[in-house]
């Protein structure tokens, strides 16, 4: 997402209804990224970005956005570019403290767990084989759930092509009459199926969400014995690992939310093809729909297929990814080292806090 997206975006979300309605978290996340973007994307235009193009970047949009709203959008706008403005200047300011913090706990905490190392070690190699354990039944889940809606999906679209062959044996007035009405049912059950598709998916992001929760809270009793002098920092390590995870699971569902989407946004050109189809001259209608009437099965099994083995193994991926999180954790604790994560983590804490503190106001 570009600056000016990622701009953008904050100012729809602020202002899409009371001060109640704002979601803080939201609000953060899209700041956090256009400010990280900013610095990682284009490192020689963010050398050259100063204050006041910031601020009149942001102040255009917030202008061209907030004219009919609220009195709340309107103080919105008179503290957004300020605080904007002065947190790029605290991101660049806190980095080297915030890096320096990070690295000292590490020390710390390894320091002070260096006697019970074997036993933290084993422990989380544990609570590792068991998430592997628990994540294989939900991964082929997730796979069967995919290749079943894919299936029932297929089934429902496939009368349709042999349908559309069917008419083309009527005369062109019939079929020129009944095609515009033909493509408006075959949209409709695109956007059923789709529809059906996400509900049967989205809960198994939830019951994901439910057993990464539980994994992290059985990794903290196990090792609590361990963590008496360092409960503080061990807690914080773990707080990190639970949002990492979190995340990831947000992550999943917008993956297989953006999959479902894309897959609608393959399916519904060929409902347009048979309207603009119809919208021409009667004498060459079948030449026209003749094609389509021979694409229209390869077309759909395609578009399914792609579907099928884009979103079959989200499962198995997200369960790899959980067990990276835990494996990288183990290895700061054995060694004691904090990687550049370590330091975006805690300063995006920072930028989450900042914001939420500034809505609140």
């Amino acid at each position: 997402m570009a600056p000016k997206a990622a701009a953008l975006v904050l100012v729809l979300l602020a202002i899409s209804g009371s001060r109640a309605d704002v979601n803080p978290d939201e609000v953060a996340g899209v700041i956090w990224k256009y400010f990280t973007e900013l610095g990682n994307n284009a490192k020689d235009t963010a050398d050259q970005l100063h204050q006041t193009e910031i601020s009149k970047q942001l102040n255009t949009l917030l202008k061209s956005n907030l004219q009919s709203v609220s009195a709340y959008a309107e103080d919105l706008q008179q503290r957004l570019v300020p605080f904007a403005v002065e947190l790029k200047a605290r991101l660049a300011q806190d980095s080297e403290r915030l890096k320096e913090q990070i690295r000292r706990e590490l020390q710390e905490l390894h320091a002070k767990l260096a006697p019970y190392a074997d036993e933290v070690h084993q422990q989380i190699g544990t609570n590792i084989r068991q998430l592997q354990a628990k994540m294989s039944p939900y991964a082929e889940e997730l796979r069967s759930q995919v290749e079943r809606s894919t299936s029932e999906l297929k089934q429902a679209l496939e009368p349709y092509a042999t349908e559309l062959r069917e008419r083309l044996q009527d005369n062109a007035e019939s079929i020129q009459a009944s095609l515009s009405p033909y493509a408006d049912r075959l949209q409709q059950q695109i956007d059923g199926g789709v529809e059906s598709v996400k509900q049967r998916l989205s809960p198994m992001a939830d019951e994901l969400k439910a057993q990464v929760e539980q994994s992290v809270a059985e990794l903290r009793r196990g090792l609590s014995p361990y963590a008496q002098e360092v409960r503080d920092g061990l807690n914080r390590q773990l707080e990190s690992l639970s949002a990492q995870m979190e995340r990831a699971t947000e992550e999943l569902r917008a993956r297989l939310a953006a999959s479902s989407e894309e897959l609608r946004a393959q399916l519904s050109p060929l409902a347009r093809e048979l309207r603009e189809a119809a919208s021409g001259d009667t004498e060459s209608l079948r030449q026209r729909l003749q094609p389509l009437a021979q694409q229209l099965e390869q077309r759909l099994g395609q578009s399914l297929e792609t579907f099928r083995q884009q979103a079959a193994p989200f499962g198995e991926t997200f369960g790899q990814q959980l067990v990276q999180r835990l494996e990288e954790m183990r290895g700061k604790l054995d060694s004691g080292a904090a990687g550049v994560e370590d330091h975006l983590e805690l300063l995006e804490k920072e930028v989450r806090e900042k914001v939420a503190a500034f809505l609140s106001t």
